[in-house]
């Protein structure tokens, strides 16, 4: 599956992820990955461990982009297309925000909609296939 569009942020195999981070002086987790400072207030840790976060989580929140939004914003299609976004409330206690998934939109989930990380190419630059990660809602009896 192609290259993706924003490196080290997630992962596609062995199983799709987003890649975070937990600080060894506090174990508070970031995402993205905390480089140079521990984002707890109360911690002066500089040191911190990759991490992949749960791939199954709630819609806290979602909405559609009916507008395009502007640069660096790379439209999937033109005319353009609306897309619905998601807030997902991971186990680990964050909140990501991401597309979900192709062939869905808002009449697909509600708050506390279960969501599973899938990844799906957003684009074809002169290098190849870029992907991303998106959320797509579980279905009843669903597996995974």
């Amino acid at each position: 599956m192609g290259t993706p569009a924003i490196a080290g942020w997630f992962r596609a195999e062995p199983e799709p992820a987003l890649l975070g981070s937990r600080c060894t002086t506090c174990s508070t987790i970031a995402f993205p990955k905390a480089k140079s400072f521990c984002g707890n207030p109360a911690c002066d840790g500089t040191e911190f461990e990759e991490l992949a976060l749960s791939n199954r989580g709630t819609v806290w929140s979602y909405t559609d982009a009916q507008y395009q939004p502007p640069p660096p914003y790379i439209p999937a299609s033109d005319p353009y297309v609306p897309f619905a976004l998601a807030a997902v409330e991971l186990p680990e206690g964050l909140t990501v925000l991401g597309q979900l998934a192709a062939g869905y939109g808002v009449r697909d989930v509600r708050v506390g909609s279960p969501v599973e990380l899938v990844v799906e190419p957003v684009y074809t630059d002169e290098e190849g296939e870029r992907t991303i990660w998106r959320w797509k809602p579980v279905t009843e009896g669903a597996s995974g």
